[in-house]
C-alpha cells in the first residue's frame, strides 16, 4: 500500500500514522471542518494552493515521512 504526497487526502486522513505526519506540518488536517472540501485532492495538489504554504514548503519532508510508514 504505502503512502505519498500523491495520495488523496482522504486516504491519508483514514490512516492514523499518515494523518499524524500531515498534521505535524498542517495542524487541523483531520479536525478542521473546511478540510472536508479538499479530501478528494492529492496532498500535492492541496499544497499548490496559497493557503497551504506550510505544506508546500515541507512537501519533500512530508513525502519522505509518508513513504517511511510500513505496513
Amino acid at each position: 500500500m504505502g503512502f505519498s504526497v500523491d495520495d488523496k487526502c482522504k486516504k491519508l486522513a483514514k490512516d492514523p500514522r499518515a494523518a499524524a505526519v500531515v498534521s505535524k506540518y498542517s495542524p487541523g488536517f483531520t479536525t478542521d471542518p473546511q478540510m472536508k472540501m479538499v479530501m478528494g485532492l492529492t496532498l500535492r495538489k492541496l499544497a499548490s494552493f496559497p493557503q497551504a504554504k506550510e505544506l508546500a514548503d515541507n512537501l519533500d519532508a512530508i513525502d519522505a515521512e509518508l513513504k517511511a510508514i510500513e505496513e
